[in-house]
């Protein structure tokens, strides 16, 4: 069911929920996330079942502020407490030791795990009411809520779309930044940059004080972390990225035939046929990021069979958003 988020008596029976062990959907600044206790492996195991998830594969820890990382963590490194004072509320998800015993769930199983500070005032609402709750909930496990590989959701109705009306969703409208927060792993002695977010590189090296480094630069496997399989966030229709040019070219030899097929690109194309479904892309990446699943989404409920999409600019700023096309692409 759908509740609106700013009234008092949908948090506290959110709060009531996850302190029974069920599970919530909640709104973040980057997608919405499907919530259980992290401290919780029984309510854990309840996301991996709504989604299809496998259980080794693990989940981000939501918290409610940097004090709380002491739930969850054995140690923070010095370059952490750096990202964490740099970017923190906000799309930044950090992995670290894991505490002996703690959301071993959550974690996949692995020594270490992730955790975040969201922004989004309904996700620091929800996380201030669970951790001082009788008895309190220190942390929200919350992957996207959606079936495991689909297209993350970036509102209260996208979420209801994938689970129906018996999962309590708090709506806070439309998600601001509509893509998942850049991963770092501060457990190998050096940062390593797991996933891309809006945060780009240099913001994130800036903070560090050191250049960050790549999961392949190590001479061993880095922690799982979420978001980070080759084939991801993909909707139901075949996705397929193309250079402009590449992209004109393939609608002009289809002509008039082209049908079922879903453009979105920031050069302006053009086909004789109608039955091609047209978007244009913004110029700027963190726009772009805000859209983009929301218009996978779109395609998908058109019926759209392809989705030809125009290859993001080389910049560093849209590493975030090349990184979920590709992925959607290699579905």
């Amino acid at each position: 069911m759908l509740r609106d988020a700013r009234d008092p008596a949908a948090l506290q029976a959110a709060v009531g929920r996850l302190q029974a062990g069920e599970l919530v959907a909640f709104p973040t600044e980057t997608v919405y996330g499907l919530g259980a206790d992290a401290s919780s492996d029984a309510a854990v195991a309840k996301i991996f079942a709504a989604k299809g998830r496998p259980s080794d594969h693990p989940l981000i820890v939501h918290v409610a502020d940097a004090a709380a990382i002491a739930s969850f963590a054995a140690e923070v490194p010095d370059v952490a407490r750096r990202l964490v004072a740099a970017f923190w509320p906000g799309p930044l998800t950090l992995i670290l030791p894991r505490r002996p015993g703690v959301a071993a769930a959550a974690a996949g199983g692995q020594d270490s795990i992730g955790l975040r500070c969201p922004s989004h005032p309904v996700a620091r609402a929800l996380l201030a009411g669970c951790a001082a709750a009788t008895p309190p909930v220190p942390g929200l496990a919350a992957p996207s809520a959606n079936q495991f590989g689909r297209v993350s959701p970036t509102t209260a109705a996208h979420v209801q779309a994938e689970f129906g009306d018996a999962l309590l969703v708090l709506d806070g409208g439309p998600c601001e930044v509509g893509i998942e927060s850049a991963i770092v792993d501060c457990t190998r002695g050096r940062p390593v940059l797991l996933r891309p977010g809006v945060l780009t590189r240099e913001q994130l090296e800036a903070a560090c004080g050191e250049p960050l480094l790549r999961p392949q630069d190590l001479p061993d496997a880095a922690p799982r972390a979420s978001g980070t399989l080759e084939a991801h966030y993909a909707p139901r229709a075949r996705v397929r990225l193309m250079e402009a040019g590449a992209l004109q070219t393939a609608l002009d030899v289809l002509g008039a035939d082209a049908a079922n097929i879903a453009t979105w690109s920031r050069a302006i194309l053009h086909t004789p046929s109608a039955r091609v479904l047209r978007r244009r892309m913004p110029d700027d990446a963190r726009e772009t990021a805000r859209q983009l699943f929301a218009v996978l989404r779109e395609f998908d409920q058109q019926q759209m069979q392809l989705i030809w999409i125009e290859t993001p600019p080389p910049g560093p700023e849209w590493d975030g958003v090349r990184d979920r096309l590709q992925r959607a692409a290699a579905a």
